[in-house]
């Protein structure tokens, strides 16, 4: 790697940033941490780079700091032995240490032995990559114990009303800003929140080249995988299936009956790599046994607008799969759903929380059907409140012994 190509590299990246106007994203950061940003391509971990070092430089009164995205085609040919040229140039374009900024750094070999060793000797350095094996247990062991990892994600609704310059009021439910505020979810609902989304006119053009780069550079280039096609009938399978248990059997029938020779450990190894790639995400039933948890799960989109993508006009499973992101940035690995005969969409055991998601249930059938499996739930797991989200039906159903909420789902996103 040529030594005047990366310092031109740092010195136009500094430049670049010190000048962007950014829209603040809230998350909390030590000061003093060094960080992993993990998370699908586009969703604002660069962002969060640049908003750091804006923050050092106002905090510190200072500019030393490099940044090097990786994949930048001028280091198409860095290697991991030109790592210490980047010490080497800061020492040179320095006087002091600079804080070290690196943007999907995976691409590179032996990147964690090189973050630990810039933490041994007392850099701050912020990372971002795309893969999840980036939050693996080897990693952790190598990095050590020494940066923070943090999951980063797609604008929630929250977040994508602060990008639009729209701060909620209290009792929105009485404002008249509840109109505004339905019509944004309603663009939220159907393209989703990653954060430049709001730049394009065609904002489903936009979706499916992100798509597309998470597609070739994330799933098939990296994994090298051969049946493009095959994968992409498993993506499509997926978002059809979206608020339906799934099992891996089932999976594989569906890709057999469409023309594909396909074994289940084969399904296990594209379903591990689209988790890897934060493209989907898996749920357990909490009420299964640890076998069946294994092979029966339901699956959820890292957004709405990517799976918008692949179903038309299924409102429900939209709805399903932003509570599903809401309540998973919230609880993570204690979130489920619960299943024994009746289904509940969502189960979050220690906060005694049960959710339950329809379109509507202005139909009395469906109303019926809704409100039996959440209290059949409520029964077994002896709770006595339960939540029912729709798209803009509100109303609290009480009976003898349980009472449940009735909440449009834009009302809810804002209260939870």
């Amino acid at each position: 790697m040529d030594k005047t190509t990366l310092k031109k590299i740092i010195v136009q990246n500094h430049d670049f940033i010190l000048n962007l106007d950014l829209v603040s994203r809230q998350e909390p950061l030590e000061p003093a941490a060094s960080y992993v940003f993990c998370g699908i391509r586009r969703c604002g971990k660069s962002f969060l780079q640049y908003q750091q070092i804006q923050r050092l430089i106002k905090s510190h009164h200072t500019a030393q700091f490099i940044y090097i995205n990786f994949e930048d085609e001028r280091l198409i040919e860095f290697q991991s032995a030109d790592f210490d040229l980047i010490l080497e140039c800061g020492i040179e374009l320095y006087a002091g240490q600079p804080t070290l900024f690196f943007d999907e750094i995976q691409n590179i070999d032996h990147w964690e032995k090189f973050a630990r060793r810039l933490a041994d000797q007392g850099y701050q350095v912020y990372i971002t990559g795309s893969n999840a094996k980036m939050l693996s247990k080897e990693i952790g062991t190598t990095l050590g114990g020494r940066f923070f990892i943090r999951e980063i994600y797609p604008l929630s609704f929250y977040e994508f009303l602060h990008f639009r310059g729209v701060q909620p009021v209290k009792n929105i439910a009485f404002s008249k800003q509840r109109f505004e505020i339905k019509k944004h979810f309603e663009f939220y609902m159907l393209y989703g929140g990653f954060p430049e989304i709001l730049k394009y006119q065609n904002p489903k053009e936009y979706l499916s080249s992100i798509f597309m780069k998470v597609f070739y550079g994330d799933l098939i280039a990296r994994n090298r995988l051969q049946n493009e096609q095959m994968i992409k009938l498993l993506i499509k399978k997926l978002a059809e299936s979206v608020n339906n248990e799934t099992s891996i059997n089932r999976i594989k029938n569906l890709i057999i009956s469409a023309g594909h020779k396909v074994g289940s450990n084969t399904i296990t190894e594209y379903l591990n790599h689209l988790f890897d790639a934060y493209l989907i995400f898996p749920l357990n039933n909490f009420a299964s046994n640890f076998s069946e948890r294994e092979t029966k799960k339901k699956y959820y989109f890292i957004d709405p607008g990517i799976l918008n993508l692949f179903i038309i006009d299924q409102p429900t499973k939209l709805l399903e799969n932003i509570v599903f992101l809401h309540l998973n940035r919230h609880y993570k690995e204690r979130l489920f759903y619960f299943k024994r005969k009746l289904e509940v969409d969502f189960y979050v055991p220690d906060e005694k929380l049960l959710i339950q998601v329809s379109f509507s249930v202005a139909d009395i059938e469906t109303k019926k059907r809704e409100t039996n499996a959440l209290e059949n739930a409520m029964r077994e797991l002896k709770i006595k409140q339960a939540t029912l989200i729709t798209y803009d039906e509100e109303e609290t159903i009480v009976t003898d012994d349980y009472s449940i909420q009735v909440i449009p789902i834009w009302q809810w996103l804002l209260i939870l």
